[in-house]
């Protein structure tokens, strides 16, 4: 399946679901457990029938859904597709979702040697060698954050290495970053927005929101 771009997924118009940093997510405030569990077995027939399988995490009072395609590792028409169909289901069954609620948190760590740390980290965070994929490390298990390593020129000079990347809706992002700032943080750069705002802390320990646009 061919992997579909920020703008087409956007175009696609899916009111619930909001593209982070791979993959498609939605949060339903389902309001109880027993409603909760009915919301998921629904939603379970579609990806049976589909033969597409989304990650479900059930809470009391919410079901958060992320779809991607794992063959791929991005979003591809088929999770546009099911996307469409588990948002029907809601509706039918008076479940509202709340986009504006979503965001991920992935680690960033800036080297000039991926091959000499990226097994290291593998190891450590996963236990596995296998869960070293390109540029990220991935948990399976999907109990941990993302590890993604930016390729930096080898340097000396101390900066900090690792930093936290905040994926976004791109529709709360200006908001969330404005909040940010007015509890005592700036922005330290914003040349590449909307895509990403690198802001700091009191301290200058920096952090970036991102967003799907503009990539």
């Amino acid at each position: 399946m061919e992997k579909l771009a920020s703008t087409q997924i956007l175009d696609a118009r899916l009111d619930d679901w909001r593209k982070l940093a791979q993959a498609l997510h939605a949060r339903f405030l389902t309001g109880n457990f027993v409603t909760g569990l009915k919301f998921v077995t629904a939603v379970t027939e579609a990806a049976e029938r589909a033969n597409h399988h989304p990650d479900v995490t059930l809470r009391y009072p919410i079901v958060d859904v992320k779809l991607i395609s794992h063959d791929v590792s991005q979003v591809t028409q088929r999770d546009v597709d099911l996307a469409r169909q588990i948002s029907e289901i809601a509706r039918e069954q008076g479940i509202d979702a709340e986009p504006s609620a979503l965001t991920e948190l992935e680690l960033a760590l800036d080297t000039a040697d991926l091959a000499a740390v990226g097994p290291f980290w593998a190891a450590l965070l996963t236990g596995s060698l296998d869960s070293l994929r390109g540029d990220d490390v991935v948990d399976p298990s999907g109990r941990l954050p993302l590890l993604w390593f930016q390729h930096t020129d080898a340097h000396e000079t101390p900066r900090q290495r690792f930093h936290i990347d905040l994926w976004v809706p791109h529709d709360v992002a200006e908001e969330r970053i404005a909040a940010a700032v007015a509890a005592g943080g700036r922005v330290v750069d914003d040349e590449n927005a909307p895509s990403f705002v690198v802001l700091a802390d009191p301290e200058g320990n920096k952090a970036c929101v991102c967003t799907c646009l503009n990539r």
